[in-house]
């Protein structure tokens, strides 16, 4: 199994978390939908060649985003990779996939 770990913006959290269950993260045993998630701040700067959601060329941006985590099967993780990037917003998604035990 796997632990997944990313960060998103408050205004897709729902939606990512969505797409992410349907592709089959975050079931345990006889539960579905199941993650956890914490509210913080994160911070980036694009530099000459992005193309940013949020916030303009060579200058620091500071946006509330939630830190979420999930598990999902081996199999899954291609299919669960997919989907997180096709539905999150940032075109450099910050994300984990971290080996677990359960």
């Amino acid at each position: 199994m796997y632990s997944l770990i990313f960060y998103v913006p408050e205004s897709h959290l729902e939606s990512v978390k969505q797409a992410l269950f349907s592709a089959g993260a975050g079931a345990m045993g006889d539960y579905d939908s199941c993650c956890w998630q914490v509210k913080g701040q994160g911070q980036f700067r694009p530099r000459k060649g992005a193309t940013p959601f949020l916030g303009e060329l060579d200058e620091l941006e500071i946006v509330d985003e939630y830190r979420v985590e999930m598990i999902l099967e081996d199999e899954l993780k291609a299919g669960v990779l997919s989907a997180l990037l096709l539905a999150h917003p940032y075109e450099e998604v910050a994300y984990h996939f971290i080996p677990v035990q359960y």
